[in-house]
């Protein structure tokens, strides 16, 4: 049963179909219309007798609804045009749908001399607080028709129109899977037999917002009808991690579209759809274009769900957003901020003050700025801090409502001079939200906004407050975008679930994103290179060759030698002119990435006389990097080489006059250039950095359908062990030990250079505040009785172990603090003190640096061989977690490493008659820490395992050899067993190139 309205009589009708009919289009169509009007409000309204095709209104309800709901307009109107009140009614929302969209005029309104306005919609009010308001708004009529006739030229029709007071918003298309069609059936039939051509219905911005094309399954959207140009996204919830919708017991998987479900209210309910025409739906223009944008699924589900949630528990909330690429991020952002300043909790108070985006991008998104700023519909909402701190400041007390700014502008004196803050609730918004939001900046944002005048001279008192800054605010609420949640973040801004683990509070994932569409899968086209070495040293026995440092230096001078680099080249430039050249209609683009700013000048500059050489015009390469440069006596930098200043590099290479980008770091991430259709790596990548670097590949642009990667340093089970835990739902495989805190506190207490009593001597100097010159000098003496410790120390492991260990504790102090309130003054006095203590620690001596030339050193042969080729593609449930922070930044043992340090300890008692035990060996890790500087680390990331191996190998011996000075059985062991030593070695390798990856 459901109510229909013909010619403004209502009736109560049930509709019967036969056996025969039960499998048709209609069916399907009948249903969708019956929950409108029994569970959503709709009226049904007859075509034929209530559809004005000229005006495409329902004029009926257009009038009923200003009569109702605006009775003293209505008078006036008719008191000055008498019988042609409603036909200037008409002449005039005709005019105001021709010049502004159709969701503009539904916001706006329109006016009429002698000045009579008429609302034609009423939105949800913020607050109860006006019930004048709540009733308007349940005055809004929801109406809906089937089959409607909307040409004058021709009979087609379209299934299904909604309409808000008259107006009309929505089209639907339905197809009925049972008779052998989808929704792509749905979608031809509006590109071929729907033109817009003088449709006031179906043409952009005047008619309906939005055309659904639905079947039982799926729901596709189009906001314009451009005949057979026209694109539909998808509109779906997801399923099982992917494209497509869930099942719904008893119900059609688009059920979501007309049916309240647990999960939320129904697209077209009136809550929901007139929120969206209110506050979501906007007309984006740019480079002479407009786009009428209507939100995708993912993202009025998630700002929705945030907000509800929001409301329901108050300020001081974590939200983890886990949106991919390709999600349409920067609109996301951009409605919560808007929406969620006029949020109003139960009692109808309003929530919060201010929303407050961060980036810590040092030049703010100007995307992200220009779509946040576009929703504005109130001058003066939205301010973007573009200048100096001091106009953060400035926006901050003067209570500015949405804030933008980057991150970086907290940490200055004129946001620490800041007080009186904790009575407001801030929305922080984070723009991709990473293990950098629990660094100095990201706490003197927090400080910022929670600081109050001290109250107390009690020294414990003072050192509490100082903890409890770091610690969960009450008045802050955290709203963390990213693609890429690290463990870190998944246990800085993830919600708790069944099974104790954090987990993201909303997610789009990058499998779903790629199967929808939306960006493309980078790893479809994967080929690897392998590089072969041979090196002749000219004195064999020169002391310049010996050491890690020396081999570092040798690995670098092979990979640089123009040899090397000219057989990459012609492998880059051939493949690139075969394969890539063509796509786009000859725009597509291309990257090489590198493993430093020296590769990355030589590459461009060898790429550029291969082109030269070879004559292939219409080919032309530019180069990127930061800084200053001095090769081979030249000073380069960036706007020397390329010719033009370095802000003028994006638009250069959108041009048609460049095709390669040659890169070291800068333009790595954050770069979006949609015809970048191949990348060619010559750089060790891993874990989040690989994913991010190749994710620069992933954009789409028209006639873009796949990309091409050539990787001359890295394994396609490398590569997809990067991308694995970021390819459906980030977890993590258990929560943080946060007691581990307790075990590095134990650790540096008990090392023999740190006293209690000097602690507190420091703190309670240091935490009064205000400090002077003379205080800061006697903070420092107090320090130094620690230092001079530590310098007497002879055991120059264990010393680089406590360097380390320093490290580990500021870092993960850090991060407990900020996840729970810890309520330990101890704590906090010790992490002031290692501070301070870490800076004065005299550094280790850096032996002199080592120049190889080719006077030294001779690159006899090099070759280039292919290695792997083929997709690198993850499947549906090819995933993995994320471990959790464990003996942090100690590098703990994975399940295989004990496997093999349990082999290498049986092999050494078996051959040896000893008893040595796990602890003996892993007083190794001891000569790992302590040969594993910046330095080794950088060139086991950016250099193939065997050209490190022989530099790894060298020091670890030398390692070896100081740390058993003493301890003459395993002394012997490694001195006289060559193939032992091997052993050991390989298996600490491993762990070194697991440390270096960042796993």
């Amino acid at each position: 049963m459901h109510r229909r309205e013909v010619s403004g009589v209502s009736d109560q009708m049930t509709e019967t179909h036969t056996t025969a009919d039960i499998h048709r289009e209609k069916v399907f169509e009948a249903h969708i219309v019956a929950c409108l009007t029994d569970e959503q409000g709709y009226i049904e309204r007859d075509c034929a007798t209530d559809y004005s095709v000229s005006y495409a209104l329902d004029t009926g309800l257009l009038f009923r609804f200003l009569k109702t709901t605006q009775p003293e307009a209505w008078q006036v109107l008719e008191d000055h045009y008498s019988v042609q009140a409603e036909a200037e009614v008409l002449k005039r929302l005709d005019k105001a749908l021709k010049d502004n969209p159709t969701h503009v005029v539904l916001r706006e309104g329109i006016k009429l001399v002698p000045n009579i306005r008429f609302t034609l919609c009423h939105f949800k009010p913020a607050s109860n607080l006006n019930p004048d308001l709540t009733r308007l708004y349940e005055a809004n009529i929801l109406s809906v028709m089937r089959q409607v006739t909307y040409s004058a030229k021709n009979k087609n029709a379209i299934d299904i129109v909604t309409f808000v007071n008259g107006i009309p918003v929505a089209t639907l298309e339905v197809k009925n899977l049972l008779t052998g069609q989808n929704f792509k059936h749905a979608e031809k039939q509006y590109r071929q037999d729907r033109s817009p051509a003088g449709e006031p219905l179906l043409t952009f911005k005047r008619g309906a917002i939005v055309h659904f094309a639905v079947d039982q399954d799926n729901a596709s959207m189009a906001t314009r009808l451009m005949n057979g140009k026209t694109r539909f996204l998808p509109f779906n919830r997801g399923r099982n991690g992917g494209a497509g919708n869930p099942d719904i017991p008893g119900e059609n998987r688009v059920a979501y579209l007309y049916k309240d479900l647990p999960e939320g209210r129904a697209v077209l309910s009136r809550e929901v759809l007139l929120d969206l025409i209110g506050r979501f739906i906007h007309l984006e223009r740019g480079n002479g274009k407009e786009a009428l944008i209507f939100p995708r699924f993912q993202q009025f589900d998630a700002v929705r769900k945030l907000l509800a949630d929001a409301r329901g528990h108050g300020a001081g909330q974590n939200y983890l957003i886990q949106h991919s690429a390709g999600s349409g991020k920067s609109n996301t952002i951009a409605w919560t901020a808007h929406q969620i300043i006029n949020l109003h909790d139960e009692n109808d108070r309003p929530l919060f003050d201010t929303a407050i985006i961060v980036t810590d991008r040092l030049v703010l998104d100007r995307q992200l700025q220009n779509t946040i700023g576009g929703l504005a519909q109130t001058e003066g909402v939205v301010k973007k801090i573009d200048g100096t701190s001091r106009d953060l400041k400035d926006a901050i007390l003067k209570g500015a409502r949405i804030i933008i700014t980057t991150i970086q502008k907290f940490g200055t004196e004129h946001l620490a001079a800041i007080s009186g803050q904790s009575g407001k609730n801030f929305a922080v918004i984070i723009d991709e939200a990473h293990s950098s939001q629990s660094g100095k900046a990201a706490q003197a944002m927090t400080d910022a906004l929670t600081r109050e005048a001290d109250s107390s001279e009690d020294i414990e008192d003072m050192v509490l407050a100082f903890q409890k800054a770091r610690g969960p605010q009450a008045n802050i609420s955290f709203l963390a975008f990213t693609a890429t949640p690290r463990n870190v973040t998944l246990e800085r801004f993830g919600r708790i679930g069944s099974d104790g683990k954090p987990h993201p509070f909303h997610l789009y994932s990058m499998r779903q994103a790629i199967e929808e569409g939306f960006i493309l899968d980078v790893l479809q086209n994967y080929m690897t290179y392998k590089a072969y070495y041979q090196l002749e040293k000219t004195i064999e026995d020169d002391p310049a060759f010996k050491g890690r440092k020396a081999q570092a230096r040798v690995a670098r001078y092979a990979s640089l030698h123009p040899e090397a680099i000219d057989q990459q080249v012609e492998v880059i430039v051939e493949h690139f002119r075969r394969h890539v050249a063509k796509e786009l209609n000859g725009q597509a683009k291309a990257m090489v990435v590198t493993r430093s700013r020296e590769h990355a000048l030589r590459y461009w500059q060898r790429l550029n006389e291969y082109i030269v050489k070879n004559k292939y015009a219409g080919l032309k390469a530019l180069v990127a990097f930061s800084g200053d440069l001095t090769i081979d006596g030249n000073v380069w930098t960036e706007a020397t080489a390329n010719g033009f200043a370095e802000t003028e590099l994006p638009r250069k290479f959108d041009s048609d006059a460049y095709q390669i980008l040659v890169v070291a770091e800068k333009y790595q991430t954050g770069f979006d250039q949609p015809k970048l259709v191949a990348m060619y790596v010559d750089k060790k990548l891993a874990g989040l950095q690989a994913v991010q670097t190749l994710a620069r590949l992933n954009r789409t642009h028209p006639g873009k359908d796949r990309t091409f990667v050539l990787d001359f340093q890295n394994t396609m089970d490398e590569i997809k062990e990067a991308f694995a835990p970021f390819y459906e739902a980030t977890a993590l495989e258990e929560r943080t030990d946060l007691n581990q805190i307790y075990d590095l506190e134990q650790r540096i207490s008990t090392s023999g250079y740190v006293t209690k009593a000097e602690v507190e001597r420091f703190a309670d100097q240091f935490f009064k505040g205000d400090l002077t010159t003379q205080d800061r000098l006697a903070l420092e003496g107090t320090v130094r009785l620690a230092v001079e410790r530590f310098v007497l120390d002879e055991d120059e492991a264990l010393k680089e172990e406590f360097r380390q260990l320093l490290k580990s504790f500021q870092r993960f102090y850090a991060f407990v603090a900020q996840v729970v309130s810890l309520q330990d003054a101890w704590l906090e006095k010790l992490y002031a003190y290692t501070a301070w203590l870490s800076r004065l620690l005299p550094s280790r001596d850096v032996p002199a640096d080592i120049t190889i030339t080719d006077e030294m050193l001779n690159l006899s042969a090099f070759r280039l061989q292919e290695g792997e080729s083929g997709s690198a593609s993850l499947s549906p449930g090819d995933t993995t977690t994320l471990d959790p922070i464990t003996e942090f930044g100690a590098n703990p043992y994975t399940e295989d490493e004990e496997k093999s340090l349990s082999e290498i300890i049986e092999s050494f008692n078996d051959r040896h008659g000893t008893n040595f035990s796990r602890e003996d060996f892993l007083r190794f890790e001891r000569v790992n820490r302590e040969i594993l500087d910046d330095e080794m680390l950088d060139m086991m990331r950016n250099n193939p395992a065997d050209v490190v191996y022989n530099a790894f190998s060298q020091a670890f011996f030398q390692g070896m050899v100081r740390m058993f000075q003493g301890d003459n059985e395993m002394r012997s062991v490694v001195m006289t067993d060559r193939a032992a030593r091997e052993q050991a070695t390989r298996h600490f390798f491993k762990r070194a190139q697991r440390q270096a990856q960042g796993k």
